[in-house]
């Protein structure tokens, strides 16, 4: 038996009613029932039917929606419903099938027109209801960003953020209103931006760094000194070498046991859009050190628990890599991969000869891959410089087959 599509998901610009195609339009002229935010209600205003906001919580929204099937339901969104929109969230919640999209020119198709920018060669990125810290990670030379903004305070944010950073002289252009008879723009830069903006806008930044500019890249290994920490960590070189391991892929969750200062947990969620982690820590000031480290970062979304393991591991979601860098035991190991998702990836690392134990039991039971990782830093050594070691790291991974 097939589907029969009764939920039209439309897309509407600020030419409103005007800029749907003709076939569009009719559709929404024959609604019974449209929902909205007051803006869409606004630039629909011309046609008659039952209107409804947007509800609150908004999670209410599929329930409301579930319990208008039956009728000709339309609900508008701004631009694309699929792209950073309400028609993703809905149509992970009720069948594609029952579904018709009808999608409209996006803001950051308006935006990149606007710039002149390719849209190949740019990230485009949403804050809007979301942390604004999280474009942090996006902050690279010669990066060209769209944003999709909270309100009138968000860029002066971000040009926060790029100034801090050593991007103070990256061009910014807030874009309101585009394809409408109030659409505006506003030009200037990070390091003195000042302008009052609409607070439904986008935000094109053009990142230009200074010779003194951090350097964030996405791949990890960032630097030991850009972490709050207190001496405890996992440092670069091994950090590094974890998350190869650890294989970071978009949308997946790590555990990371023994969180610290949260050094891989925030390398792992900056490596992979919309990755995810959960740090279980059972010290507070390593948990706040974490929790700054992610702002600091990018990584806003760094999900902190107090708790003891393997009991903290209880009810959280199925992670798709475990990270076991503090309290390891074969309990801890036992759980953690118990829990894991099949394909998942789990490292383990040692500096104690009772941890190194414990890990070549592991391996010669589960197999995987053990190794020994040994940096060396140059230090002076009086007028000269010689080589330090750091303690050396027994590191333990495998894939969950």
């Amino acid at each position: 038996m097939s589907v029969i599509p009764w939920l039209h998901i439309v897309g509407i610009g600020e030419d409103g009613i005007d800029g749907l195609t003709p076939a569009t339009r009719a559709l929404v002229e024959a609604a019974e029932v449209i929902i909205g935010g007051d803006r869409h209600h606004r630039l629909s205003d011309s046609i008659v039917a039952e209107r409804l906001a947007w509800p609150h919580p908004f999670d209410a929204l599929i329930d409301t929606l579930r319990g208008l099937k039956g009728r000709r339901v339309v609900v508008l969104a701004t631009g694309d419903p699929l792209w950073f929109s309400v028609g993703a969230r809905i149509g992970r919640a009720i069948d594609p099938g029952e579904i018709v999209y009808h999608p409209q020119l996006s803001a950051f198709q308006l935006a990149a027109a606007r710039m002149g920018w390719s849209m190949a060669d740019l990230e485009t990125l949403t804050v809007h209801g979301r942390p604004v810290e999280q474009m942090i990670a996006f902050i690279q030379p010669d990066a060209r960003l769209l944003i999709l903004t909270t309100g009138a305070e968000t860029p002066a944010q971000i040009a926060r953020f790029l100034t801090e950073r050593g991007f103070g002289n990256s061009p910014m252009t807030v874009l309101s209103s585009m394809g409408g008879k109030d659409e505006a723009r506003f030009d200037g830069l990070a390091k003195s931006w000042d302008h009052v903006v609409p607070a439904f806008n986008t935000l094109a930044v053009d990142c230009v760094a200074a010779p003194d500019a951090a350097l964030l890249p996405r791949v990890p290994g960032l630097a030991d000194e850009l972490f709050q920490h207190d001496g405890t960590m996992t440092k670069r070189e091994v950090r590094a070498a974890t998350l190869a391991k650890l294989m970071p892929m978009r949308g997946a969750l790590l555990w990371d046991i023994g969180t610290g200062c949260g050094s891989v947990a925030v390398e792992w969620m900056r490596a992979a859009g919309y990755a995810r982690a959960i740090g279980i820590e059972p010290r507070a000031d390593r948990r706040a050190m974490a929790a700054a480290n992610a702002l600091a970062l990018g990584t806003p979304r760094l999900q902190l628990i107090d708790g003891a393991v393997p009991e903290a591991l209880a009810g959280l979601d199925a992670p798709d890599a475990v990270f076991i860098g503090g309290g390891l035991s074969r309990p801890v190991f036992e759980a953690a991969w118990t829990a894991l998702r099949p394909l998942g990836r789990l490292v383990a690392n040692a500096v104690t000869l009772e941890s190194e134990a414990i890990l070549a039991a592991l391996h010669g039971e589960f197999g995987g891959d053990l190794v020994r990782l040994q940096i060396h830093r140059v230090d002076p050594v009086g007028p000269y410089r010689g080589w330090r070691p750091l303690m050396p790291v027994v590191q333990y991974s495998l894939v969950k087959r």
